[in-house]
């Protein structure tokens, strides 16, 4: 399957810099097969109409840290800049990261981050780079560790936000806030699940008395959501590898909804992801603690969702192949130029989608 099947062009203009406000007031486009209209424009606050008393939303409840960090590696007195993603913890006072520039980088050098305005009032933050890989990623072997290395990276870490809102602005302390879903609990992402950054309280009061309940997943999603696919075949493509977990109240919730009757729609890519992940040939949603590397490309046999709710995706990217493996990727092809045509808002501050599938379950 070539990649180029899953590009579209969307103009610079449409990618969302900021989020709606209040966050339910975003656009949610229906995309409903062998329906007419094919497509229907609405709001994401409607969402309690559009769904049924039974359904369950199954939402992602990681939260973002301020992963990225800008420090200076001095070395024979000659200081050069340089900002590491931080994306998993491998120990107490380890960490593995992206860096830029790596070049600039090799095994035993010394980084102090928080060379900035902000200052750690713990003191300077140092780092020694332990090992470094060839696409760019190093360990981290921070100087604390435990709680203490927390508040440093809380105080001195910046809100890792998407590369396409970062080439056009800093991030600020509002971003502190926005890029953070309501349901955010469990630290360890670097990339927020951005359809449940729509949620408000007053939205999940009318779902409530709609009869709509909501379980809660984590999934910690890493900096490779962002990145496009660059082989020239799908199946070139390695996926990066996620840690999630659904517990065993979490499993059986959702299992009882659907013995009842009721649709699971997952809210956001991630969240599905991980119910693929979990869930038997059957549909039977399993305890889930481990991590999941699952691509979904068209022609996969979805097993435990029957509706999806996401935002806009990027071009050439294993999300939109996702979505495109659960509507028909001509018929997403379609729905993201209606969106571009009628002034949707692209990417993690942008609109939502509610995707019905192409073959129900």
């Amino acid at each position: 399957m070539k990649t180029d099947l899953f590009d579209f062009d969307l103009p610079s203009d449409a990618i969302a810099l900021r989020p709606a406000e209040p966050r339910d007031a975003a656009k949610l486009l229906v995309v409903t097969p062998n329906l007419d209209p094919e497509f229907d424009d609405r709001v994401v606050r409607e969402l309690p109409s559009l769904l049924c008393a039974g359904d369950l939303l199954v939402v992602n409840d990681t939260k973002v840290i301020p992963a990225r960090l800008r420090g200076v590696r001095e070395r024979n007195g000659v200081p050069v800049e340089i900002e590491a993603t931080l994306l998993k913890r491998t120990g107490p006072e380890r960490w593995q990261a992206l860096a830029k520039p790596a070049k600039r980088l090799q095994a035993g050098d010394r980084i102090r981050f928080g060379h900035e305005s902000r200052v750690c009032l713990l003191g300077a933050l140092d780092a020694t780079v332990e090992e470094k890989g060839e696409a760019g990623e190093i360990t981290l072997c921070f100087d604390f560790h435990g709680a203490v290395l927390d508040d440093a990276i809380d105080a001195l870490g910046h809100i890792p936000l998407p590369p396409y809102i970062a080439s056009k602005r800093e991030d600020d302390e509002r971003d502190r806030r926005d890029y953070q879903t309501l349901f955010a609990k469990h630290e360890g992402s670097v990339a927020a699940p951005t359809a449940g950054l729509h949620f408000t309280d007053a939205l999940l009061a009318a779902l409530a008395a709609a009869g709509v309940t909501i379980a809660k997943v984590t999934l910690h999603v890493g900096a490779g959501t962002f990145l496009p696919v660059k082989t020239e075949d799908v199946s070139g493509h390695k996926m990066h590898a996620e840690y999630g977990e659904i517990g065993a109240e979490v499993a059986a919730q959702i299992n009882a909804a659907r013995a009842k009757g009721g649709r699971i729609i997952p809210v956001g890519t991630t969240a599905l992801r991980l119910l693929e992940s979990a869930a038997t040939p059957d549909g039977e949603v399993k305890p889930f603690a481990a991590e999941t590397d699952i691509f979904i490309t068209p022609g996969y046999r979805f097993r435990a969702a029957d509706a999806l709710l996401t935002n806009f995706h990027l071009p050439r990217s294993t999300l939109f192949m996702l979505v495109s493996a659960f509507a028909g990727t001509e018929r997403m092809k379609r729905a993201y130029e209606h969106a571009i045509a009628n002034g949707y808002r692209f990417y993690s501050y942008g609109d939502a989608s509610l995707l019905f599938p192409e073959r129900p379950r």
